[in-house]
């Protein structure tokens, strides 16, 4: 187990940096200048290019170097040894003035958000995406395997009908859709949550059900595909010979093979519930990371771009190493 934590962690640096340098190129080749602006006074011609030189904007590889130096903490460390940080503490005091903010992983200024840096817009937006992503997923998870167990230990019945039809709409309506209808029936028609808004538990309530949905629809029909499996195997006819109880074979004996399939689909899809629930925030005002990756794409803000990439595949890494270890604690005949 401990070898399997120590090669995953040795793979992220190289995962990352492949993502980074496709995300850059990607960016890098959007149309437009990031400091174009279309509202408001309009820099000289002269300004624009020293603000290039200043970010590095003016060339791909003078850009990728510099960034790829802040945001895996190179630069920081160097500055730490020679003595640079220091140095600008105590011309800051002598100044008068607070000295520089420095971090270790500095993911660089936002070129969209006046005196915000991405660091401080994920800090900010991060754990709002990721409380709405993570209550999504548990109700997700809880009635998607309740589903799917319900749908196979009685196939072709009607429950077991009524689940799927129920799964393929979930899978089928868009989010908005799902959450528009929410919003309608329970907060309009039926005023029992507020419309939108973000701060309290019952705000929490309508947006992780309409970002739940077509995850639990999926989770739905790979429990259901496993458990009707799993039913129909030997040690499953073997474990009802011995006398065991119908609840202990469905629960302690078929549903502990058949969420596999589950669980290697819950790693990415946390994370993609944490990170990519741009839909869902816009219609209930969440104010979550989607939004802001969504205005950094259309303004070309490569800083908050690339930020926004790495922190979402690097908790794609790690959540799949959670679903790896977890694959070895549920079965530990599963070798990695």
């Amino acid at each position: 187990m401990t070898g399997l934590i120590f090669r995953r962690l040795l793979q992220l640096p190289l995962i990352v940096l492949v993502i980074f340098t496709l995300t850059l190129t990607l960016a890098w080749a959007i149309p437009g200048n990031p400091l174009d602006n279309t509202e408001g006074r309009q820099p000289s011609e002269a300004v624009r290019a020293r603000m290039l030189a200043q970010y590095r904007l003016d060339d791909f590889w003078s850009f990728y170097g510099s960034y790829l130096a802040n945001a895996s903490g190179l630069d920081y460390v160097r500055d730490r040894l020679d003595g640079t940080i220091a140095a600008e503490r105590k011309a800051a005091e002598a100044e008068g003035v607070a000295p520089r903010p420095r971090t270790v992983f500095d993911l660089g200024p936002s070129l969209n958000y006046d005196d915000w840096t991405v660091n401080e817009i994920i800090a900010s937006a991060l754990p709002v995406s990721a409380t709405l992503g993570l209550a999504a997923m548990l109700i997700a998870t809880v009635v998607g395997v309740g589903a799917g167990v319900i749908g196979a230990v009685k196939p072709n019945s009607l429950s077991d009908i009524g689940t799927l039809v129920v799964a393929l709409i979930g899978i089928s309506l868009p989010s908005f859709v799902t959450g528009t209808l929410l919003l309608l029936v329970l907060s309009v028609w039926i005023p029992l949550l507020p419309v939108a808004g973000w701060g309290t538990l019952d705000r929490l309530i309508l947006p992780s059900i309409a970002l739940s949905l077509p995850f639990a629809a999926y989770i739905a029909r790979l429990t259901r595909m496993g458990m009707i499996e799993a039913l129909s195997a030997d040690y499953i006819r073997t474990a009802r010979a011995k006398g065991v109880g119908e609840r202990a074979v469905i629960l302690r004996h078929a549903l502990k093979n058949a969420f596999l399939p589950v669980l290697s689909f819950l790693g990415p899809a946390t994370a993609g519930a944490m990170t990519g629930s741009f839909i869902v925030e816009r219609v209930f005002s969440i104010p979550g990371l989607g939004e802001h990756f969504v205005n950094a794409v259309q303004t070309k803000d490569l800083f908050l771009i690339i930020g926004v990439v790495l922190v979402f595949a690097t908790m794609l890494i790690i959540f799949n190493l959670i679903v790896d270890v977890l694959y070895r604690w549920v079965d530990p005949r599963i070798e990695q």
